[in-house]
């Protein structure tokens, strides 16, 4: 089984967007790291406050999708589903 990981960013498109994301982080990242398979998981703020850096790892696939599962129908998923991502994913098939 591959590790996967995935690395990029959160990017707000205004500071009512940055707000969503600091409220709701919080209790997302703490249901993440709750996570079977969740070797680490981080959203930081970077220079610019409107962008997040998001760094994830999963023991495999399976835990990677059970995540993004979990996430979508989260009050996380709901309330920033609208919020671009530039994310890159490495360790899935094909």
């Amino acid at each position: 089984m591959a590790e996967v990981r995935l690395s990029g960013h959160l990017v707000c498109a205004d500071h009512d967007e940055a707000r969503v994301v600091a409220e709701h982080l919080p209790v997302h990242v703490a249901l993440t790291h709750d996570e079977p398979g969740c070797l680490a998981f981080t959203v930081e703020r970077t220079g610019d406050p409107l962008v997040w850096a998001v760094q994830e790892r999963f023991t495999d696939e399976a835990a990677f999708r059970a995540h993004q599962a979990r996430v979508a129908a989260s009050d996380w998923g709901r309330a920033t589903a609208g919020i671009e991502r530039r994310y890159v994913v490495d360790g899935l098939p094909g």
